[in-house]
């Protein structure tokens, strides 16, 4: 919107040129960071007021950590703040033309009134697992396929127009369509090494990264600032790869799939970090608010995303592995509970307790020391992950 109204400006005359600084990428990141991070300090202190004068208070369920009971009747759905000062943010700095913002974007916000729904559920009813997973999955897929259909025609060509006729252009030849290798699966390390995918098989990878990390990122969200700065660091460090994938100078030099468009990507992950950090200032131990699944679905979800339109679904694995092993973690002690349920007649557990920060909160780790412990690693992983931008 900025950028619409320096042009204009610049179009009166020529004394406002300087209003050409606008145009600018990297400068409109940083002021969508500001931007966001303001917005969420500001109105952070108000959200949490209006939260708790509704009374929606977080509920804690009967099997949790016993040190967690304290925190019951916290404020909850503060995920809309960090949605909102991301919303005005990118809306405010990016090229209102770009329709990959704009997919992240409605993806993101599709995800966030899922876990609303989730949320509210859980505080009108009062029961703790709020919508059911059946339901809950179902609204998922619907966004992730109808996101994922979209973009494997929107990489491979540079305007809607195209997009669609290429789309009807897949349905004429009985739904079979060879895309270019920048629609490929993209392996890290390897300098343009692509595998072939595939209209079906970009629509399934697509749709489980998107659904996969919204849920990682999720079930994350267990303890005081566990979740949002690791969603900040990947964000920040996807925005990097938006960044090059969207340059054909930096992409070609680096051996990257150049997607035009792309690098505008860099004006949501700024403002996804900037209102990441301004959420923490209010989540950090002790929390004044959580995000709820309004704000842990959406994240998690934008991620995955952004990940498939720059072609990093491997990197993001790598980057956001804490979400990975949290999300495995579940995964391998309902399989294991349930196979020795049935085999031996009681369920046996892998894990004292599902999610893994549960585990080492179990084991004896303080709540502070699983959270600056999980930060540190994603950090390193960050790197690893950067380090493919030259490692090839």
């Amino acid at each position: 919107m900025l950028l619409i109204l320096s042009q204009w400006l610049q179009g009166l005359s020529p004394e406002l040129g300087f209003f050409r600084v606008f145009q600018y990428l990297t400068f409109r990141a940083v002021m969508a960071a500001l931007t966001a991070l303001l917005i969420g300090l500001l109105a952070g202190p108000k959200v949490i007021r209006v939260l708790t004068s509704l009374k929606i208070g977080q509920p804690i369920r009967g099997y949790a950590m016993q040190s967690h009971l304290s925190k019951s009747g916290t404020p909850t759905m503060g995920g809309v703040l960090i949605l909102l000062s991301i919303a005005i943010s990118t809306i405010l700095w990016f090229d209102l033309s770009n329709r990959f913002v704009w997919i992240v974007l409605i993806v993101t916000l599709g995800f966030g009134a899922i876990g609303w729904v989730d949320d509210w559920r859980k505080v009108v009813n009062k029961d703790p697992e709020g919508m059911r997973s059946r339901e809950k999955y179902f609204w998922q897929s619907v966004i992730g396929l109808i996101a994922a259909v979209y973009l494997v025609f929107s990489i491979s060509e540079s305007s809607n127009a195209k997009v669609f006729e290429l789309f009807l252009t897949w349905v004429q030849s009985g739904f079979s369509l060879d895309l270019p290798p920048k629609a490929g699966l993209q392996l890290p390390f390897f300098k343009e090494v692509s595998y072939p995918l595939g209209v079906l098989g970009f629509v399934i990878l697509t749709y489980l990264v998107i659904v996969g990390s919204s849920n990682a990122v999720n079930l994350t969200d267990g303890l005081d600032g566990l979740a949002i700065m690791p969603v900040v660091m990947v964000g920040s460090a996807l925005g990097v790869f938006a960044y090059v994938t969207g340059s054909s100078v930096y992409s070609k030099y680096l051996f990257f799939p150049n997607i035009p468009g792309a690098g505008e990507l860099l004006i949501f992950c700024a403002a996804m970090a900037g209102a990441g950090l301004a959420f923490l200032w209010f989540n950090a131990h002790p929390a004044q608010v959580f995000m709820g699944d309004v704000g842990a679905l959406a994240l998690g979800a934008a991620l995955g995303t952004i990940a498939v339109i720059v072609r990093q679904e491997i990197v993001l694995a790598i980057m956001g592995g804490i979400f990975v092993v949290e999300a495995l973690s579940v995964m391998l002690q309902v399989t294991w509970f349930k196979y020795t349920k049935k085999r031996y007649g009681e369920g046996r557990r892998l894990l004292k307790m599902a999610p893994l920060h549960h585990h080492f909160e179990k084991s004896g780790w303080k709540e502070t020391q699983v959270v600056v412990r999980f930060w540190i690693i994603t950090m390193l992983l960050c790197l690893i992950g950067l380090s493919t931008l030259k490692l090839r």
